[in-house]
């Protein structure tokens, strides 16, 4: 065990905790309220400091403080690891409430198997429940269909995103970065988080990148961690139809033009279908953001404070 500042050693090597943020000051104060004062940590603000968030971290020990820029997650966590000189890295969003012990676990998984390229816990809703998104699997035609069929409900595993059971081991083919170790010499190995991808999808291409090298992530369905679906103070609209849209750039991008259309199909249609079932049941809330996924995913095209950040390339 590699003895870092009181009560933070880790097996394995040192680790710096890696957190992007949004607008994300309070979500950041009630994480930090969890841990360990003294556990190294580095923050890269995509809202360049609007919410007075450097004062937070600079004084806080061990803590650094990086202007993103508003570069989206994947880049702004790509900086944090790029200038971190830790051995292992821990990717933490804002809104999650990860325990010492639970961050232990997940170094322990990658620092004593070379061959894992990420360890992730599980996110739980508020009562319990793993959120749907833990994990999954690659995007194939009958694993799209399952899923905007609203199939996935009954068949768990035969969808693209998992919503595992508590404490039963499962086998997927990538993790959330929502709460997520890496070693440091890996994920710099595996080109870190696809800069293509302003935020979703860069923990798929990341999965996919490990699996390409033989390497392989693991799924901790006994490391239960709470956590919002959200938190970075951007609009569920745009977040939405950025989700449907980077769905698309990463089928475009890696299953070729006719595999790519027909898969985004089946989520366009699917999510098109929810919205016009929650119109009908008088919950327009829901409704638009369907809607909004499935333009996203047909148009390929998202913007963020009217901004294009996602483009689908063919």
């Amino acid at each position: 065990m590699t003895a870092g500042p009181a009560g933070t050693a880790f097996d394995g090597g040192s680790v710096e905790v890696v957190v992007v943020a949004y607008r994300s000051r309070v979500q950041i104060e009630g994480l930090l309220d969890g841990l360990p004062s003294d556990l190294p940590l580095v923050v890269v603000d995509n809202s360049d400091g609007s919410d007075g968030l450097p004062d937070v971290i600079r004084a806080r020990p061990g803590s650094r403080y990086l202007s993103g820029g508003g570069v989206g997650f994947a880049r702004a966590a790509n900086l944090g690891a790029r200038t971190s000189t830790a051995d292992h890295l821990l990717f933490v969003n804002p809104d999650t409430r990860p325990s010492l012990e639970d961050l232990r676990t997940l170094v322990a998984d990658v620092a004593g198997d070379p061959t894992c390229a990420a360890s992730a816990g599980t996110l739980v809703e508020p009562d319990g429940r793993a959120q749907i998104g833990a994990g999954g699997w690659e995007p194939t035609f009958r694993r799209a269909a399952v899923h905007a069929a609203g199939l996935h409900k009954l068949l768990p595993r035969s969808g693209v995103f998992a919503r595992p059971v508590i404490g039963r081991p499962l086998s997927v083919d990538w993790v959330s970065g929502g709460c997520m170790a890496v070693r440091r010499e890996t994920f710099l190995r595996l080109g870190c988080f696809d800069e293509d991808f302003y935020v979703y999808l860069e923990d798929v291409a990341y999965g996919r990148a490990a699996r390409e090298q033989g390497l392989h992530e693991r799924l901790r369905t006994d490391v239960t961690i709470h956590g919002s679906s959200g938190g970075s103070g951007a609009p569920s609209l745009e977040m939405m139809r950025l989700r449907g849209a980077s769905m698309s750039r990463y089928l475009h991008k890696h299953l070729g033009v006719a595999r790519a259309t027909l898969i985004t199909g089946c989520f366009v249609v699917g999510y098109a279908v929810r919205a016009g079932e929650r119109l009908v049941r008088g919950d327009r809330q829901r409704a638009r953001e369907h809607w909004s996924y499935a333009v996203g995913a047909l148009t390929g095209r998202a913007t963020v404070g009217g901004r294009v950040v996602t483009a689908r390339r063919t």
